[in-house]
């Protein structure tokens, strides 16, 4: 399906995902890379999720939030890399148009999802370290159970106005996506609409459900500091601040990746630059938060050897 005619988006029935054609020696590589980097990424957080639930110690609200990020970050890379795996290797380049909206609902679902997810688990830390008598009272389990069910729903209602309006669009330049999945931004360079209402809409939920929780999440960690640097001993700032390094690791990772994608200045985009980084993004993320944790966190990395030392011995035995 080459260019496609003038009209509204009722005629374009798929779009072809361009992937990284434009390096056609490299597909199998690339193919391999990212399987490797998938399928790491999914046992990880299966690892981590099936460690927390296991061990009755590790049933805390931080792991409560845990369980919902690592959750989410498997949801994160599955609905982009598998299709991303077709177009390599198979080179099933197209998608057709619902299942292109879908993805994109989906990825900016889970993108905002874990905004709101991060600043949760930022709150948790805040109360631990700053009012640690009262932290079992303030993070009960309703209150984590709230936290979380807010987060995933804010994250799904949050892209509803772009997905909309995206989808009404008129698609009249061509139905070739230059990217790797059907990302909001290559969509809208095809779109012959006006494009004034998407750039509003995503100005205003940008700040609103982007900056929002980055702001929530950098008044935390400044409460968070503050009450480390007033401790006695080095001792215990270094115990205080070893609750939260594996958090504060991944947000700084989080945030600095995302705004590296989207918050960019206008003379320095490109579709080509905005693809290379997006991959970055959407693979290292939901690879490194599993191994951050579990390297970071002594207790779920003393609870992850003591499972190792069980299987070990069931399998001497």
């Amino acid at each position: 399906m080459g260019e496609v005619e003038k009209t509204n988006h009722s005629g374009v029935t798929e779009f072809i995902i361009l992937g990284f054609s434009e390096f056609p020696e490299m597909q199998l590589l690339l193919f391999l890379v990212f399987l490797i980097i998938y399928l790491l990424s999914v046992m990880g957080n299966l690892l981590i999720i099936s460690t927390v639930c296991a061990d009755p110690h590790l049933h805390s609200p931080m792991f409560f939030f845990l369980i919902n990020l690592s959750f989410l970050e498997i949801c994160y890379v599955t609905v982009t890399v598998p299709k991303l795996l077709a177009v390599l290797i198979a080179e099933n380049k197209t998608i057709s148009f619902i299942q292109c909206m879908t993805q994109m609902h989906l990825f900016l679902f889970y993108t905002s999802t874990e905004f709101y997810l991060l600043t949760a688990m930022a709150y948790d830390r805040y109360v631990a370290i700053c009012n640690p008598l009262r932290y079992t009272i303030i993070m009960n389990r309703n209150i984590c159970t709230i936290l979380a069910i807010v987060s995933w729903i804010i994250g799904f209602l949050d892209p509803f106005p772009q997905v909309t309006v995206i989808s009404q669009s008129s698609f009249c330049r061509s139905n070739e996506i230059n990217h790797f999945f059907c990302d909001m931004t290559a969509l809208m360079t095809l779109s012959c609409s006006e494009t004034s209402v998407i750039e509003t809409i995503n100005y205003i939920e940008g700040s609103l459900f982007g900056f929002t929780p980055f702001t929530l999440t950098i008044i935390s960690y400044v409460y968070i500091i503050s009450a480390i640097l007033k401790l006695g001993s080095a001792k215990e700032r270094q115990k205080a601040f070893s609750t939260c390094s594996s958090h504060l690791t991944v947000v700084l990772l989080f945030y600095g990746t995302t705004f590296g994608v989207y918050v960019k200045p206008q003379s320095v985009y490109s579709m080509g630059l905005n693809k290379q980084l997006t991959v970055v993004y959407i693979t290292a993320i939901p690879l490194l938060n599993p191994l951050i944790y579990s390297l970071r966190n002594k207790e779920l990395k003393g609870s992850l050897w003591k499972a190792k030392n069980r299987k070990l011995f069931f399998f001497r035995n």
